[in-house]
């Protein structure tokens, strides 16, 4: 084997808590376009932590990449509590050719502020291919040169001048046979993840779950597959509608939904409670949408968020009769043209959109918008787009199925009005 480069990371798609309004970022992303292309162009192997993951203890091929690894890239994006560790390991165990990366919008912690660190911008899910182009030479070009001249960048090695690196048997930068093995032994996170997302792209829901509990068993503390498994949970319907939902919601409660300020886990619990309200009609679980809509729209300017929170307020007032009718109605209404201005922001420059699946939703949102609003011949023009544009079929389905529950919900809404 040649020289080698550990990356460690979060993966798959994290929020970003430190950016206002909250982001999610696609972290399998950066590793695509900017930190794997750069590896290779440099001539160095490219490992990511989740690629030795499988299905017993990875502590010690974790330790050996971190000490043999001729390299290590760590993106300290989303505060990634793993990532910051790992990089403490390898500041102790190597005193050279370590490279700390990370999001532009990432607070450094006063320790690892002070170093030299490469900061790259996530739009949201995206990363525009002009600035992934760039940031992954600069990264290509630091490999380069820290490979070269192993100068000392661990500050436990700066300030400790005297400290000598740890002797191993082996020198080379490959970790040792059992750690190589433990990578083909059984599937890693990375293999997985991408069944995973192959299996809900074609609404295969039922397989997207059994690829999700395995991906469990390798990260069992990764929220992000923990929210994936709760969708892909009520999406499949097994054994039944209402059991599924009931399944999902125990899966979400380990992240603390109804307190969380994660905007993805609370749009998740939202959409279990609006469905289980869906099939029971009991009242406590379209009050705990209700609830967990409005979160995700105040605190996070979501647009998902916001466009099922109005849809919620014109339903409660279909069963709700004077001042409280008047007042959801038209609270829904400045809802929805909130979510409208949001929409607009974001679709205004379709750099900061480049995304497909992103994208869709956002227009998703403003169809349903322009509907609630009455611009019927607006938003069935936005459908009809949508409907050859969407990314994956299920996208396309979902949003059907919400408009149709909107036209009955606005028609009912018409039907009950004085005069009508």
């Amino acid at each position: 084997m040649g020289k080698t480069c550990f990356v460690v990371m979060g993966f798959g798609e994290k929020t970003d808590f430190q950016s206002s309004p909250q982001r999610v970022l696609d972290l399998d992303k950066t590793y695509r376009v900017i930190i794997r292309p750069a590896v290779e162009a440099a001539g160095l192997e490219c490992i990511r932590a989740d690629q030795i993951d499988h299905s017993g203890v990875i502590d010690k091929p974790m330790y050996e990449w971190l000490l043999k690894a001729d390299v290590v890239v760590a993106d300290l994006s989303t505060s990634n509590a793993n990532a910051l560790y790992e990089l403490g390991v390898r500041h102790a165990l190597r005193p050279h050719t370590t490279i700390i990366m990370a999001e532009s919008n990432f607070r450094f912690p006063f320790d690892v502020k002070a170093l030299n660190i490469l900061q790259y911008e996530h739009l949201g899910k995206g990363i525009d291919a002009e600035e992934a182009g760039a940031k992954s030479k600069v990264l290509e070009a630091r490999i380069r040169a820290l490979v070269d001249a192993q100068q000392t960048d661990s500050p436990v090695y700066t300030f400790l001048n005297d400290l000598q690196p740890p002797k191993t048997s082996e020198t080379s930068g490959a970790p040792a046979p059992e750690a190589l093995a433990a990578a083909s032994d059984d599937k890693s996170s990375a293999d997985l993840l991408q069944e995973f997302r192959a299996a809900r792209r074609d609404s295969d829901f039922g397989g997207a779950k059994a690829l999700l509990k395995q991906l469990r068993k390798l990260r069992p503390h990764d929220p992000y597959i923990l929210q994936q498994l709760a969708v892909a949970t009520y999406k499949a319907k097994r054994p039944d509608a209402l059991a599924a939902l009931v399944e999902a919601k125990t899966l979400l409660e380990p992240l603390h939904p109804s307190t969380s300020s994660d905007a993805e886990t609370v749009g998740i619990w939202g959409a279990i409670h609006k469905r289980l309200w869906e099939c029971t009609g009991n009242r406590s679980d379209m009050d705990e949408a209700l609830r967990a809509y409005e979160r995700a729209f105040r605190f996070t300017d979501s647009y998902y968020g916001g466009i099922n929170y109005a849809f919620l307020l014109e339903f409660r007032a279909s069963l709700s009769s004077g001042d409280d009718a008047i007042a959801d109605r038209v609270f829904a209404r400045r809802v929805r043209l909130e979510v409208l201005d949001i929409c607009d922001r974001e679709l205004a420059n379709p750099a900061e959109l480049p995304d497909a699946a992103e994208r869709f939703w956002v227009e998703a949102a403003r169809a349903e918008a322009v509907y609630g609003l009455g611009r019927v011949a607006e938003a069935e023009a936005l459908r009809g787009r949508l409907s050859a544009e969407a990314p994956e079929r299920w996208m396309w389905l979902s949003l059907e199925e919400q408009l149709a529950k909107l036209e009955r919900l606005l028609q009912l809404t018409t039907a009950a009005s004085p005069g009508s």
